[in-house]
Formats: C-alpha cells, sequence, structure tokens
C-alpha cells in the first residue's frame, strides 16, 4: 500500500462541527420532568417551610422551654446540666483521668483527637471500595466512636440526680430584701446567708420567703436546728436572735 493511499480522517463524532450558543432549553420541553422556578417551584418551597414553621410553633406552645430561677454566683451547690448533645462529654468529665488535674486532657485533648481524626479521615481511608464490611478499620473506628457517646449520654442521664436538678431549679418568689436592715446584717453575720442565699430565696437551703412560721418558730429552727440544718449555727444574742426572726417572718412574697 502506498502512502496516503486507502486512509480516510473521521473526525470525533462527539465535537459539533457547528458551535451553538450553550443556552438550555425552554422547561416546557421536558413535559412532566420540570417545572418553572416562579412561581411553581418557589411557591411549592415556601408552602413546605410555612407547614414546617407552624409544626415548630405548635410544639413550642405545646412544650415550652424549662426555665430555672435566676442564676445566683453565691450558690455554691447548684448543680449545672448541659445540653444533650453535651452530655457525653459531661460525663466523661466526672471520671477521674480526666477531671481534676486532668481537666485539659478531658476537656482539650481527648475531644481534639477526636476531631482531628475525622478531619484526617477523608486522607487516611483513600481506598475505592465504599462498602462498611470492607473497610474494617475506618467502620470499627466510627462504631466505636458511637458506641462511646451513646454509653455516657445515657451513664450522664442515669447518675444525675433530676429530683434535686428540678428542686435546685425551681423559680420561688422573691421579694426585694432591704439588705440595710438590721435583721438582714444579723442574718448574713450568722452564715445564714450561705445557705439560703443572698436574697434568702434559696440555696443549699430552702427559702425563707413566705414561710409562714412565726418569729418563734423561726428562731427555735435557728437555734435547735430542722431537717439537714444543724443547731447551733445561730451564735448571736438572744435579741439579735429576735430581731432576725421577726425580720425573716416578715418576708412575704407578693
Amino acid at each position: 500500500m502506498h502512502r496516503g493511499k486507502g486512509m480516510k480522517f473521521v473526525g470525533d463524532s462527539r465535537v459539533p462541527a457547528v458551535r451553538k450558543p450553550n443556552i438550555p432549553k425552554d422547561y416546557s420541553e421536558y413535559p412532566g420532568k420540570t417545572e418553572v422556578f416562579w412561581p411553581n417551584f418557589l411557591l411549592k418551597e415556601w408552602l413546605v417551610g410555612s407547614v414546617f414553621l407552624v409544626g415548630f410553633l405548635c410544639l413550642t406552645v405545646a412544650h415550652p422551654s424549662p426555665l430555672e430561677r435566676i442564676a445566683d454566683p453565691t450558690d455554691t451547690t447548684y448543680v449545672p446540666l448541659p445540653d444533650w448533645y453535651f452530655l457525653f462529654l459531661y460525663q466523661l468529665l466526672k471520671y477521674s483521668y480526666a477531671s481534676g488535674p486532668y481537666t485539659v486532657i478531658g476537656a482539650i485533648v481527648m475531644p481534639g483527637l477526636a476531631f482531628a481524626a475525622l478531619l484526617l479521615a477523608p486522607f487516611l481511608d483513600r481506598g475505592p471500595e465504599r462498602r462498611p464490611w470492607k473497610r474494617p478499620v475506618a467502620t470499627g473506628m466510627m462504631l466505636l466512636a458511637l458506641a462511646s457517646i451513646v454509653y455516657l449520654t445515657w451513664e450522664a442521664v442515669v447518675t444525675h440526680d433530676w429530683k434535686k436538678a428540678a428542686e435546685q431549679g425551681k423559680i420561688r418568689a422573691e421579694v426585694e430584701i432591704d439588705t440595710n436592715a438590721e435583721g438582714y446584717k444579723i442574718a448574713q453575720a450568722n452564715t445564714c446567708t450561705s445557705c439560703h442565699g443572698q436574697n434568702l430565696s434559696g440555696g443549699a437551703g430552702p427559702s425563707l420567703i413566705g414561710t409562714g412560721l412565726t418569729p418563734e418558730e423561726i428562731a427555735k429552727i435557728a437555734k435547735e436546728g430542722k431537717g439537714n440544718m444543724p443547731g447551733g449555727i445561730f451564735k448571736g444574742t438572744d435579741e439579735e436572735l429576735k430581731k432576725m426572726a421577726e425580720f425573716i417572718a416578715g418576708l412575704k412574697a407578693e
């Protein structure tokens, strides 16, 4: 065969000979497969969003947020509880190896390692296989992390004293306390405010507002104690005890 004889040059059929402007076809050319964005598609989106919003608002009305009393920085017995998605970390910080002098390990090091592993996962696991049973290392690590989070969250819920939490967060009636009153100063001098709060609305001890007790009954409790309150805490004179008891008996919620 002579050079060039019997040879044909065929162009690529995927490349059109005539360039056409890159304009998409009108949606009407695809019946049943697409629709106009405005107003058809956008109206559907708004309707779905409205239904979700109304449902969410109904849920908030039926189950309002559980509010607690105003924060009292003097109440050292208050045990805070984080939201449910942080309960696993809250439980982790209860263990000796992740709390106290090792808080940095539980609060920064361990969550940091988990975040770094998640961040580097796409770079470390670069195999073509996507079926979980074909990726034992990645699947095993993910199941281990999931099981740890579920267990720690469950442990936090079970071990938390929900009855005490409800009591310590209860919204109590408060009155405006005259901190310059002699009865208040006597109560403060005898460390009453350390247990009952600076506003005497409760802390480690119960609220002293609206107790319904007479001054004599209050004086007796201050001297002899009651329940978890031991006797002998009040160290003042009988005259001071009388003034303090009368002051506390006069605290009534409006």
